[in-house]
């Protein structure tokens, strides 16, 4: 596959013209370069169009970060936001699954955290869609009686203690599946519980809730249905009974059952 062909896979998938695919490649490749270890980013170097060569190359040793801040920096690189990024990104992986074999990305995959997993399954061809923040905040205001901005509160609050009650393993199963920018929380949650499941009684729950929200325990009970109802809603069902299945039976009433 050359170059041109290339940029038109990714242009079938953001849609924006050749310019705008071009910049994601470079942002994107760039930014991957900068992950990968020297010795698998020469591997993919070697199947790849040459103009493509010289955005895997870089100098400087790898470094360890994860998905969300290598999102940050292909939106940095490309001057837009995270959610375009995100998507642009994905676009570039899709097309890297159609350039370089599925041993390459393979070995790609074994050397990038579990956090890439939703840009390795597009190389894979296994499209993971994942709801856009504002949707998912739609619907908890939806369903909480709450403008965008209290709808963003309680999902944060939810989150993030939702984080400390289940494993640490769980919220990075939880984190893949959600919108980068809803990702905070549940790091939050992670940290407050110093990596390890926090075990509370469910008015624990709630009373954590309403503090972090600044709402009453009676509409931090609302607002957490909502957010578990939507959570529910927007991940495998398999995944949201793995991140619910050790709560205690006590937290049934805040759980969506249909």
């Amino acid at each position: 596959m050359d170059y041109e062909q290339f940029i038109k896979i990714v242009d079938q998938r953001i849609g924006q013209g050749a310019e705008v695919a071009d910049r994601a490649v470079e942002a994107t490749l760039r930014t991957l370069s900068e992950r990968l270890s020297k010795g698998q980013s020469a591997d993919l170097m070697g199947e790849v169009p040459p103009e493509m060569m010289r955005l895997l190359s870089s100098e400087g040793e790898p470094e360890p970060f994860g998905v969300d801040e290598f999102l940050r920096r292909v939106a940095e690189r490309e001057g837009v936001d995270l959610a375009t990024a995100d998507r642009h990104a994905r676009a570039v992986f899709w097309a890297l699954g159609q350039t370089v074999s599925p041993d390459e990305i393979a070995y790609m995959a074994a050397d990038l955290p579990h956090d890439f997993d939703p840009l390795i399954a597009e190389a894979r061809r296994r499209h993971v869609e994942i709801v856009p923040a504002g949707r998912f905040l739609d619907s908890v205001a939806g369903r909480a009686g709450l403008d965008r901005a209290g709808a963003h509160r309680a999902t944060e609050a939810v989150l993030e203690t939702l984080a400390e009650r289940i494993t640490p393993g769980e919220v990075e199963d939880l984190i893949i599946r959600l919108p980068m920018q809803l990702h905070a929380p549940l790091k939050r949650g992670v940290t407050a519980g110093r990596g390890r499941a926090v075990r509370m009684p469910v008015e624990e729950f709630i009373r954590r809730v309403a503090e972090r929200a600044d709402v009453s325990p009676e509409a931090a009970r609302d607002h957490t249905r909502a957010v578990f109802t939507t959570l529910r809603e927007s991940i495998p069902r398999e995944e949201f009974f793995d991140v619910t299945a050790h709560l205690p039976n006590e937290y049934g009433p805040l759980l969506p059952h249909a």
